[in-house]
Order: structure tokens, then C-alpha cells, then sequence
């Protein structure tokens, strides 16, 4: 493979996709979401870790991904990191001890932060884990559930009904800004993207406060140098919320400028711009900031079309919980 080639599998967005079910391999789920029986040539390929081309075409825009197969964290690396942009994670949902299997992949997603987090099974099992035992996990990690052959279909006679199996995980993954997106011209319904991005927001909220890092020391064992780095770590996430407030001020007005305009073509494509480069500006600031400059266009975004504060109230990190 050439340096260009080696340089391009590792700088497109990545779909990273996992599987703790050592009879359901991670290139089963890839074949799925391209709906093909044979897998692409992989434009990499590191030992376990396989990268495949896909690029995302729908009437909107085309974005060039990677789906990249990661069969546990010790195959991560730091280019796989930097371009992940979505995560699924494939669990048996037949054993009782299906998701704690899924455990060690916790801890890098948080530190990822990565737009879309899929929990996918075959089906919830009352004899493995339930269907509320699952959804449990979902809210206490931010993730969306997806069953591949769900025992309830969705009523037809609803005017609405909800996507299932690989078509919902598509649907996400279609309703993503991706980095490598490009928008197309002459899109008459652009706003129905919009609304699709909206309630993929909604459906997956990440309301949870981050959990306290597991290299602090528990309660009643700090001592007068450990208090000190408290309250520098305290005062250096006051100065970073400054910035961040610094800087996003003009971002939430032109995005509650857009929100208010006309629905039209020309309105939402600046709207999508302006939340990619809102989001490539994010990408390149450090990780405590990173994450506040998402919560607060998140929240300010939420505002601006109308949602209710009820809704996202918890979703900053520096709430209490």
C-alpha cells in the first residue's frame, strides 16, 4: 500500500465497530450496513484491525468513512482515536453477562466522545439480558439501542414508525456531520436532514455527568498537596469555561440566527456548514474544552429550535449529578 493510501485509511472519519460476541464477527455487521455479501478491499490492514471504504451517499451529501473493525481496546491506536467519529459495539444479547464483556470499551469511549454510540444485539433475550436491562445500560452510557431482528415490528398503520435493525443503524450514521462531508447542490427538502439530525440528538441525549476520574483518590483521602491540585484543577476549569464562552458567543448567535430564518435550501446548507466548521473548531481544542464547547452549542442549539430546557437540563459535565 502506498503512503498516500496508508495516510488517507487513517485521516477519514471512522465508524469504529466492535463485537464481544465471539461468534458474531465485527465484518458481519460491516457486510450488513453496506448491504452486501462480500466485504470491499480493505484500504488498510493491521494485524486484527481491518479499515473498509465506504463512502455515504444520499441526496443531501456524499462523506467519505472508514468502517473500521476493532475486536477489543488492545488493538486501539492513536490514529484510530483521532478519526473516530462513530462507535458500535455488537454484544450476545443470549448470555447474562453479555454487556460486561462490553465493559473494558467504556472508559475510551468517554475519552472519544465520539458523535454516535450504537448498542447493537440480535434481539433482547428474557433468558440473557432483558430489553430493560439493556436500555438501563444505554442511559448510563449515552448509547442507542438497536436489535438487528426484533421480536416487536413497529406498527404499519403508524404514520411515523421507527426504523429497526441495520436501517436505523444506517439512518444514524446518515444523519451524522461528518468531517469529510460534502454537501450537494440542489437539495429542495434540505430541512428534513435537519430534522432527522434533530431527533437523532433527542433520541440519544447525553444527559449523564461524566463519571469522576478513576485516578482520583476516594473521598477523605486528600491531603494538603492533593487539596492544592483540586483547586488548581478547579481554577483551570474556570478559565477554560472562559474561553469556551469567548468563543462560541458569536458561533450560538449566527446558529440561533439560522434556526429563526426561512427553511429553505440555501438557509440549511449554511446551517449545516456552520455546524461543521463549529465542530472542526471544537476538534482542534484541548479535551476539558473540547467537551464544554459541545455542551454549551448543544444546549444553545436545543434552545434555538425551540426544544424544551427540561429536556437537557444535567447535560453539562459540571453539573452535579
Amino acid at each position: 500500500m502506498s503512503t498516500t493510501e496508508e495516510h488517507t485509511a487513517v485521516t477519514l472519519p471512522c465508524v469504529l465497530i466492535t463485537s464481544s460476541d465471539s461468534k458474531f464477527k465485527e465484518e458481519e455487521l460491516i457486510k450488513q450496513i453496506l448491504n452486501s455479501k462480500t466485504l470491499p478491499e480493505p484500504t488498510k490492514r493491521e494485524e486484527a484491525v481491518v479499515w473498509y471504504p465506504w463512502t455515504i451517499n444520499n441526496k443531501y451529501y456524499t462523506a467519505d468513512v472508514c468502517l473500521c473493525a476493532v475486536p477489543d481496546t488492545y488493538r486501539m491506536s492513536s490514529e484510530i482515536a483521532q478519526a473516530t467519529q462513530a462507535f458500535i459495539a455488537y454484544f450476545d444479547s443470549t448470555v447474562q453477562d453479555g454487556l460486561e464483556k462490553l465493559q473494558p470499551w467504556i472508559s475510551v469511549v468517554e475519552d472519544l466522545a465520539p458523535e454516535v454510540l450504537i448498542l447493537v444485539c440480535d434481539r433482547v433475550c428474557e433468558n440473557g439480558v432483558t430489553r430493560h436491562e439493556a436500555h438501563q445500560w444505554c442511559l448510563a452510557h449515552a448509547f442507542e439501542l438497536v436489535e438487528l431482528n426484533p421480536q416487536e415490528l413497529p406498527d404499519e398503520d403508524d404514520d411515523f414508525p421507527e426504523s429497526t435493525g441495520v436501517k436505523r443503524i444506517v439512518q444514524a450514521l446518515n444523519a451524522n456531520v461528518w468531517s469529510s462531508v460534502e454537501m450537494k447542490d440542489g437539495h429542495n427538502q434540505g430541512f428534513d436532514l435537519m430534522s432527522s439530525l434533530v431527533a437523532s440528538r433527542h433520541n440519544n441525549p447525553r444527559s449523564r455527568p461524566d463519571p469522576p476520574s478513576s485516578s482520583l483518590p476516594e473521598e477523605g483521602t486528600l491531603n494538603n498537596e492533593e487539596n492544592s491540585q483540586t483547586e488548581g484543577s478547579t481554577n483551570s476549569t474556570t478559565r477554560d469555561e472562559a474561553i469556551v464562552d469567548a468563543m462560541t458567543n458569536l458561533d450560538i448567535q449566527e446558529l440561533a440566527n439560522l434556526t429563526a430564518g426561512d427553511a429553505d435550501a440555501d438557509n440549511f446548507e449554511r446551517l449545516f456548514t456552520k455546524l461543521k466548521e463549529m465542530k472542526d473548531k471544537a476538534s482542534s481544542l484541548p479535551h476539558e474544552q473540547r467537551k464544554l464547547h459541545a455542551e454549551k452549542v448543544a444546549k444553545a442549539f436545543w434552545t434555538a429550535i425551540g426544544g424544551d430546557d427540561d429536556e437537557i437540563d444535567g447535560l453539562s459535565s459540571g453539573e452535579e449529578s
